[in-house]
């Protein structure tokens, strides 16, 4: 049962004393999620926390602690794979990202070694029997305290949860508008981290003017990525063009394409593979295709991009769809860099 504070004639707000009654509370939250359609324990069938220090099936116990740093200063870093057929696709390269982030974010790694990420995340999809959807994982600078510096943090803490759901490549095409919200300066776009309050607003106004997502241009004027995901172009010349990652997010799937791309240069679809900067003038003028690239797409075609505020004649060309295959293939085959987790 649970009791109130004296004095109150309305609105009163319980008190609750026991963790049992808490438990039941965040129960009957996750049956009356369930009831609704948004099932958590299917969506979410598995999580680990090093505040537990193992793995939780229950998604009401799916909790962190809120003076965790990364909740209230987001002093954390994240990053995700694919989960296909029970295989987690680019985890080491996810990790190696992951890492880089972290130590640019002045976050103690040493109490989770790679190998030690690697087993845990491997382990927890395993426990999930999960075999389709994707995993999103944290480092964070730890609970301690409310204080802006984390020096009172005795530890970091480390999070990581398998999110399962359908995946199916999208292939007819979607809408691309001129990012509004300010991109990020390099030090915070180049590292994953979890201050992705400007992506998100970007994204939603996106959504408002009917399109997928935005495009962020750069100060200079060079087209840099999406909310999300990095963004590639073919020229009319058939040259596959993404922009450098200097003072970009370098995305595990963007650089994954780049490797496997000379394949169609092997097989004549495109004539070159490059990373270079591409102006918004370049890209209305020279470009025939362009495409979102991301970890959950993984290449998605733009039909009506509509950067500087003009929209751009672009089709879905071989190209794209060669780089959809290639990537798709990628995923699926016994021998990539997926890792089995069953």
């Amino acid at each position: 049962m649970a009791s109130y504070v004296q004095g109150v004639d309305e609105a009163a707000v319980p008190v609750y004393e026991s963790e049992r009654i808490v438990l039941q509370k965040l129960q009957e939250k996750c049956k009356s999620s369930s009831s609704s359609g948004s099932s958590s324990s299917k969506k979410y069938p598995a999580m680990y926390s090093s505040v537990l220090s193992g793995i939780i099936l229950d998604p009401a116990m799916m909790v962190v602690p809120v003076d965790d740093h990364m909740v209230h200063r987001g002093h954390g870093v994240f990053d995700t794979a694919m989960l296909l057929d029970g295989c987690l696709y680019e985890l080491d390269a996810h990790l190696e990202r992951f890492l880089r982030s972290a130590a640019t974010a002045r976050i103690d790694t040493g109490p989770f070694p790679r190998e030690a990420l690697r087993s845990i995340l491997v382990q927890m999809t395993a426990a999930s029997g999960c075999r389709k959807g994707s995993i999103r994982y944290w480092l964070s600078a730890g609970p301690g305290d409310f204080l802006l510096s984390s020096s009172g943090c005795p530890a970091p803490a480390f999070y990581g949860v398998v999110i399962a759901s359908e995946y199916e490549q999208c292939r007819h095409g979607v809408r691309a508008v001129t990012a509004s919200v300010p991109m990020k300066p390099p030090l915070f776009a180049t590292m994953k981290n979890v201050n992705y309050l400007p992506n998100v607003l970007s994204i939603m106004d996106a959504e408002d003017r009917g399109a997928f997502a935005s495009v962020w241009v750069d100060d200079r004027g060079f087209v840099a990525e999406g909310p999300h995901v990095n963004v590639a172009f073919v020229t009319a010349g058939r040259e596959l063009v993404l922009p450098t990652f200097d003072r970009i997010l370098g995305g595990c799937t963007a650089k994954r394409l780049l490797a496997l791309a000379p394949r169609l240069v092997d097989a004549g679809v495109l004539t070159a593979v490059a990373t270079r900067n591409i102006t918004v003038d370049e890209a209305k003028r020279g470009s025939v295709e362009m495409a979102f690239v991301g970890s959950g797409l993984p290449v998605l075609p733009i039909v009506r991009p509509a950067l500087g505020g003009h929209e751009v004649r672009t089709r879905q060309d071989p190209g794209t769809l060669s780089q959809q295959a290639v990537i798709i293939g990628d995923l699926t085959e016994a021998d990539n860099a997926s890792l089995r987790t069953d």
